[in-house]
């Protein structure tokens, strides 16, 4: 009988840990672990991972069917300003769409600003004559007479990579096409990227930058998963490699290498599937996933299952807080708000005399001083530590040795000698402060959504998210957390319940009323068979879902309310369907509809998908009975200030109905859960800890 495998793989690369996990064909995690990062070659930490969980599990490479990956790649590229020489093609008379941009200032009144770095300077911003309308009529042919010229200034450039973005190329691609054809035929070498590929939208502007951050980091990528497909092909593995995208879904190696923006925040999405999947379990409708890393903490809202939906963010802002001042990029992803406050996170005092947390970080290498890696520098980790919150002979599975004089001495160092205060106190006030930072961040997110945050439930993971859990809560004013089962590598664990998907937005205007349907559908079709052969490509000819949806709005504004679709080809009696649909949101988000206001539609979007793994609901209730610790710890009450002795508790031995309530520490493998003094702690049916507020401080 011939042997299947049936192991699934999972590899999250992020800015300081590499998560690894391992499960069966029943989805059941048979080994998971934490790496440090290798930023001179990240493929490095992601084998050491992968060996480390075969080898727990007493499996080897050819057991595994399947294997998903993540990294942060592409986004520090773009961050950190890494990526290739870029230089853009436009239509003649169109050289200064970057220069133009929004037509506007990010912060009107500051005379120091600082425009945002959208990668391509005016001397690489090349133009050719040919156009088409918005219709995608061809008013002009294209200029085949200039290539010459323009492969002549492409040379002079030293560009690796080019962004072409052709006016209205999203309702005809010939002019495009073609030019990526005659470039290609004289500069073989060239990595070049088509706007009507990458971004099929109107809004020139944003369109040519999200194709200038596709073209940006293309060789990188195309590079680095070529090597990671090879060198894992070496070590045994005879499965495709499927990657993790921004948008939550998953697409093939080709997929990824051609468009490599969509990979930008892949690691993140992971994480919110996993919370989105685990409300569907539990039957929470208002959920807010908490993802605290070493490196960055992400907060994501969570409606009815399904984690908020974005088609635009922006990349390495300027001013940090300010939309208008980073490079815009109109992908599909998951939304979520992401702040520089992870466990590496570098504390400091600024020149006002002021402790400030982030956004820099330790990284990987030297990490923070606990991690006697040659750190010098006081980190979110190193107060955690002081305060008592991490047991050092259990961190990371014990494969690094937490100093803790170290820890508290850079807080001296960085933080209390400016401030007069010794390092317990260096210690809180780190803490606070970042606390606080998460906390805000979380309540900013979901006001600007128009949602409410203390009601929802809070699905905290992520190597620091159970030890900061409980503290972001009380200040965030919610009541209720999840702590999932191996919240270490949370991410990874949610690339594994991914469907492999993939979202086409494209741009077609149309009024509402007097709407040409039977061309709509065949535009809609055209796009679902686009979405379909890019799924197929990793996933088996199969039942695939489809979720189509019309981007609307009133005639004249500038931003649209996204619209489901029905399931099917659209007929006349739709419009009136759709006209109530549209009205009922609005009134949602504004407060009223618009009376008497014609209505438009100018993007349209189709997702397919794979099946998700099937659902396995878990009962909340049960009977109750105490837990016992197995050993107690001194540490600083993060309620009171005051020293207070914690039970210790092992996860891996609580049982079903076990109840616990704070100052306690929970341990396991890869992270601690800090319940609070003002918090109880229950154990689930399936292993899930359920963290509550208590009415009564208990000291």
């Amino acid at each position: 009988m011939t042997h299947i495998p049936q192991l699934r793989l999972a590899i999250d690369i992020g800015g300081t840990f590499t998560d690894t996990v391992l499960v069966d064909g029943a989805g059941q995690v048979l080994a998971s672990t934490k790496t440090l990062t290798t930023p001179a070659d990240p493929t490095d930490g992601a084998l050491a991972g992968a060996r480390h969980v075969l080898e727990q599990a007493g499996k080897d490479w050819t057991d595994i069917g399947g294997f998903i990956h993540g990294t942060t790649l592409a986004t520090n590229a773009l961050i950190e300003r890494r990526g290739a020489c870029v230089a853009s093609i436009t239509n003649a008379g169109f050289r200064d769409i970057l220069e133009i941009a929004y037509e506007r200032r990010y912060a009107q009144y500051d005379i120091n600003l600082v425009k945002a770095d959208l990668i391509v300077p005016r001397a690489r911003s090349f133009t050719i004559g040919g156009r088409m309308d918005v219709q995608g009529q061809e008013l002009t042919p294209l200029d085949r007479s200039a290539i010459t010229t323009l492969v002549g200034e492409l040379k002079a450039s030293g560009a690796d990579a080019v962004a072409v973005c052709l006016l209205h190329s999203y309702a005809n691609s010939a002019h495009e096409i073609a030019l990526r054809d005659l470039l290609g035929a004289a500069l073989p070498h060239l990595h070049i990227s088509l706007s009507h590929e990458v971004s099929p939208e109107a809004r020139e502007f944003d369109r040519l930058c999200t194709t200038i951050a596709n073209a940006y980091v293309q060789p990188l990528m195309a590079r680095y998963l070529d090597e990671f497909q090879t060198f894992f092909a070496g070590q045994g593995l005879n499965c495709p490699i499927l990657m993790m995208t921004a948008g939550g879904g998953m697409t093939t190696l080709e997929t990824a290498a051609r468009l490599p923006i969509r990979l930008v925040e892949s690691g993140p999405a992971g994480g919110a599937i996993l919370a989105a999947r685990i409300a569907a379990q539990t039957g929470e409708r208002a959920v807010l996933s908490f993802d605290m890393g070493g490196t960055t903490a992400k907060l994501c809202l969570i409606d009815d299952y399904r984690p908020q939906m974005a088609r635009q963010f922006e990349i390495a802002r300027a001013a940090r807080f300010i939309k208008g001042s980073g490079l815009p990029v109109r992908i599909p992803v998951l939304e979520m708000i992401e702040i520089g406050a992870g466990g590496g996170s570098i504390a400091g005092v600024d020149r006002l005399g002021r402790l400030t947390v982030g956004p820099q970080s330790a990284g990987a290498e030297p990490g923070p001083a606990a991690f006697g890696k040659g750190g010098t520098a006081p980190t979110v980790t190193d107060a955690d530590v002081t305060l008592g919150y991490i047991q050092p002979d259990r961190f990371a599975e014990g494969r690094l040795q937490i100093d803790q004089d170290a820890a508290a001495r850079v807080l001296c160092c960085g933080v209390g000698d400016a401030l007069a205060l010794d390092a317990t106190l260096a210690a809180r006030g780190v803490s606070e402060i970042v606390d606080e930072s998460m906390a805000s961040a979380g309540r900013m997110h979901a006001v600007e959504s128009g949602k409410q945050i203390d009601t929802r439930l809070m699905i905290a993971f992520g190597g620091n998210g159970p030890l900061h859990a409980t503290r972001v809560a009380r200040r965030a004013g919610v009541s209720r957390i999840l702590i999932p089962r191996d919240p270490g590598v949370g991410s990874a664990v949610g690339f594994l319940f991914a469907p492999v998907g993939f979202e086409i937005v494209r741009s077609r205007y149309a009024l509402l009323d007097g709407m040409d349907v039977a061309g709509l559908n065949n535009f809609l079709t055209t796009m679902t068979d686009e979405a379909t052969q890019v799924v197929h490509q990793g996933a088996p000819i199969g039942t695939l879902s489809t979720r189509r949806q019309a981007f609307m709005r009133y005639h004249g504004q500038g931003h649209e309310i996204e619209i489901d679709l029905p399931e099917r080809d659209l007929t006349t009696d739709d419009i009136e369907t759709l006209r109530t649909a549209f009205e009922l949101e609005y009134g949602r988000q504004f407060s009223r509809a618009v009376p008497g206001m014609d209505i438009e539609v100018l993007n349209w979007a189709v997702h397919v998908s794979s099946a998700a793994p099937a659902l396995t609901k878990i009962a909340k209730g049960g009977t109750h009975h105490p837990a016992t610790p197995t050993d107690t710890r001194e540490i600083i009450c993060d309620v009171t200030g005051s020293l207070v002795r914690a039970g210790i508790f092992d996860r891996a031995k609580l049982e079903t109905g076990s109840t616990l309530n704070g100052p306690a520490l929970i341990t396991e493998a890869q992270t601690t859960t800090l319940v609070s003094a003002d918090f109880s702690a229950r154990i689930d049916g399936v292993g899930n800890i359920w963290l509550s507020r208590l009415t009564e401080v208990v000291t």
